[in-house]
């Protein structure tokens, strides 16, 4: 820490704006070598951002109303019901019509005398056509129905946080909305899967756990030509396992999802962290979307038990842990509609791209097949969300060159 701040460097920023999906800023060191690194999403930590785990040190760039929190924030709009702007308008109208009375009333008397005496005497008098107790009894009304729905024995939990929510409903006659859960829970949940020639839903994941078991167990992937060739159904099995394998690694691998576990400690020794990882730990994310996959992955057998900015670590469904180094990740973007990994297996020293995203921009990427677009639009129709998720043995020197272009200061 003295180290740090006995620099001498600046930072360059953009200038204060409401987007919090994107930052551009460059580190530069004026001492030594002058060396220059450019700064963007991944370096940022906005206002009221909560850590998972580890530490962070940083320096403030924004302040007060130049923060993206406060530049987002706006004035709360005051909402009145369609019930009270209709009462209002005949308020108006029955007001205007007193008034008129008042003068029909002033022309027929005549102007003699102290004639204004005369028209606030019939305004007094035709008053009572503005209807104030109605509104009085109305709101009433909306007092009594609103405890009767919060003690409705066949909406249990019922909570009327507006009295004028209630009456808004008996005016709806088409009701729409999206798959996003919003008159639901919002639980996300892995509800099918397709590898192209077979579909698994959620009743037959019971056969994915299997067939990832089975692609796992030791030896698996080294029978020879000859004995995996003795029967038709054996080699069909041992591709279709060796399928399955790679789509739910790619899902396990291709996120943001930090596992925490409670009293955990990264500088344990071996042997604490072993324990630690059998514990059930709790994902966190930015989105419900990744933790879904997570732990759909977690429930099949592949689990992910450790991550940090540098690496990751799965647990096969024979208690393996598997050892991925992270080479370099695309977060998502509103512009992009997808996210990106590069990681590299420490067992075998194979590099892999995983890429996934909206099947709108993933069809444009991914290698031509005849089935993608049509099975989107099939669970589309069920009423699902679709993810495409591809995968891409990289050679090291596009890792290389790929750095070079990602780390070159804007």
């Amino acid at each position: 820490m003295e180290e740090l701040l006995e620099i001498d460097a600046c930072v360059y920023a953009e200038e204060p704006k409401k987007d919090i999906h994107s930052f551009i800023g460059k580190f530069t060191r004026h001492d030594g070598d002058g060396a220059e690194d450019a700064l963007n999403i991944e370096n940022t930590l906005w206002a009221n951002t909560v850590v998972a785990s580890g530490t962070a040190i940083g320096i403030v760039i924004y302040t007060g109303r130049e923060t993206r929190s406060v530049m987002n924030n706006s004035e709360a709009r005051s909402k009145v019901g369609l019930l009270d702007l209709e009462i209002n308008q005949l308020t108006k109208v029955c007001v205007a019509a007193v008034v008129g009375l008042a003068l029909v009333m002033i022309l027929v008397k005549g102007f003699d005398g102290p004639w204004y005496r005369y028209f606030l005497r019939f305004v007094l008098l035709f008053s009572y056509i503005v209807p104030i107790s109605l509104r009085v009894t109305l709101d009433m009304g909306k007092m009594v129905y609103s405890w009767m729905i919060q003690q409705d024995k066949d909406i249990p939990g019922t909570v009327v946080r507006s009295t004028t929510i209630p009456e808004e409903m008996g005016r709806i006659v088409y009701l729409f909305t999206d798959k996003t859960g919003t008159l639901t829970q919002n639980e996300m949940v892995l509800k099918k899967l397709h590898l192209g020639s077979v579909s698994y839903s959620s009743e037959s994941f019971g056969e994915v756990k299997s067939n990832l078991k089975a692609a796992y167990t030791p030896g698996a992937s080294t029978v020879t030509p000859s004995a995996a060739s003795a029967t038709q159904g054996v080699r069909v099995r041992r591709n279709m396992a060796t399928r399955v394998q790679e789509a739910v690694r790619a899902v396990a691998l291709c996120h943001n999802v930090t596992p925490v576990y409670e009293n955990g400690d990264s500088d344990s020794d071996e042997q604490a962290m072993a324990e630690l990882y059998q514990k059930q730990p709790t994902y966190q994310a930015s989105s419900p979307d990744e933790v879904a996959l997570v732990t759909w992955t977690e429930s099949v057998g592949l689990e992910l038990v450790y991550r940090d900015l540098s690496s990751m670590k799965l647990r096969t469904p024979h208690g393996n842990i598997l050892h991925y180094t992270i080479l370099q990740t695309f977060p998502f973007t509103s512009e992009r509609k997808r996210m990106g990994i590069v990681v590299k297996d420490e067992g075998t020293g194979e590099i892999f791209f995983f890429m996934k995203g909206a099947d709108t921009v993933m069809s444009g990427i991914v290698q031509y097949n005849d089935w993608l677009d049509e099975e989107c639009g099939n669970m589309a129709r069920e009423g699902l969300r679709t993810l495409v998720v591809a995968k891409k043995i990289s050679p090291r020197s596009s890792i290389k060159s790929l750095r070079v272009v990602t780390t070159k200061p804007k």
